[in-house]
């Protein structure tokens, strides 16, 4: 029989996080590489351990994650999003400390598209009276 794996997807910005959670030894690989060869600075990683951190599963747990769009740093924050979503099929009992921290909250902001007679999506061209 194989193994109980636990799916969730996670988003921030245009970033998309497809993520697995099975029972092992904490094991994180982003895109079939370790997660210190696809994110190199340390603070993303850490941010990608929080809700472990939070629900005391470090080292439970193999996690492969499947990401795409965006940048490193919206990445990071979508598969955060997968993590949490997936420890809560996981143990639905972890809503409470996972809710609380924010974890759970997709967070929807999105560049504003730029508008036509300006520069930008608020910025004016420079006005001259002459």
């Amino acid at each position: 029989m194989a193994e109980q794996s636990f799916y969730a997807t996670g988003k921030k910005k245009t970033s998309i996080a497809r993520v697995w959670l099975q029972p092992g030894s904490g094991n994180i690989t982003v895109n079939r590489l370790p997660l210190d060869d696809y994110f190199g600075r340390g603070i993303l990683k850490m941010l990608i351990d929080q809700p472990l951190e939070l629900t005391e599963s470090i080292g439970k747990f193999d996690i492969s994650v499947n990401v795409c769009g965006g940048g490193h740093t919206g990445q990071a924050g979508a598969i955060k999003h997968g993590i949490s979503k997936a420890l809560l099929v996981y143990n639905p009992d972890l809503r409470p400390v996972l809710k609380k921290a924010g974890f759970l909250t997709r967070d929807s902001r999105v560049k504003e598209r730029k508008k036509y007679g300006r520069r930008a999506a608020r910025a004016r061209f420079q006005f001259s009276k002459r």
